[in-house]
């Protein structure tokens, strides 16, 4: 793993960049506001060349997902990092959902006030022609005299492709069933609008791989096998969160896995 950085003098809403492996450099960004609720935005810019990629949370076979540490802050009570829907890349030796090229992954931040000092290390995986873990450390703060609109735009950009809760009825999906044989789960859809080819599958913890969907003879029906050989029964009964692009953009929602044979 690259020698952990110091972070260095920064910028209003930008710390300088950091190089974690050749070719690719990372810095924090900020908005430089914080809400009512004391929550403000950040962004982990990742700049790469196109055919590096870092990866989702569920990072699939070969990657690391990214983790912050900010531990070390002052008047940082939680955060959370915003996942753009990622894009999935197959090959016969593996599966991962990733990110390539230039990418910003927001972070919302609850401080305790204006005062808040943000020093957050971040961990990710970096894979071109090797997979590399890399590590760089930054410092900002929270609250800026002024918004920061260029690195604010930046971090709306992708907001933008951050999927969103499902607002409502009716619902696009209907039950998610582990099938007889235990090696896949069957997503029933309900909207014609949504892109079957589009759905991920993921547990909280990530576990089991879900594979890249497959039609069924039924056509509302769209299976998902799970990777890997193991007994999956435990499965049944666990939460599942789907997500999904429709013609106003990516969506998620979270339904329960059913034995099939409870189907009515």
């Amino acid at each position: 793993m690259p020698l952990l950085l110091a972070p260095g003098p920064a910028l209003a809403g930008e710390t300088p960049w950091q190089e974690v492996a050749p070719g690719v450099s990372l810095r924090l960004i900020s908005t430089g506001q914080i809400k009512a609720d004391g929550t403000t935005l950040f962004g982990l810019q990742i700049d790469m060349p196109e055919n590096t990629k870092t990866y989702w949370r569920v990072p699939g076979d070969t990657g690391l997902p990214t983790q912050l540490d900010l531990s070390a802050s002052r008047g940082v009570t939680g955060h959370a990092i915003l996942w753009p829907l990622p894009v999935r890349d197959q090959s016969p030796d593996y599966l991962d959902y990733a990110y390539f090229g230039e990418t910003v992954l927001p972070i919302e931040i609850a401080t305790t006030g204006p005062d808040a000092e943000v020093d957050l290390v971040a961990t990710l995986g970096v894979c071109s022609d090797i997979c590399v873990p890399a590590q760089a450390r930054f410092a900002l703060p929270a609250a800026d005299a002024a918004p920061d609109r260029a690195n604010g735009l930046r971090i709306r950009q992708a907001l933008a492709t951050v999927p969103l809760p499902w607002p409502g009825d009716p619902q696009p999906i209907g039950d998610v069933e582990l099938l007889p044989d235990g090696q896949s789960i069957a997503v029933r859809i309900s909207d014609p609008a949504l892109d079957p080819q589009s759905l991920i599958a993921a547990t909280e913890g990530g576990y089991p791989l879900f594979g890249t969907p497959q039609k069924s003879p039924q056509p509302d029906l769209v299976v998902l096998p799970i990777l890997g050989k193991t007994d999956n029964s435990a499965l049944n009964g666990m939460d599942v969160q789907l997500t999904f692009m429709t013609g106003m953009g990516a969506f998620e929602i979270r339904r329960t896995i059913r034995p099939a044979e409870t189907r009515e």
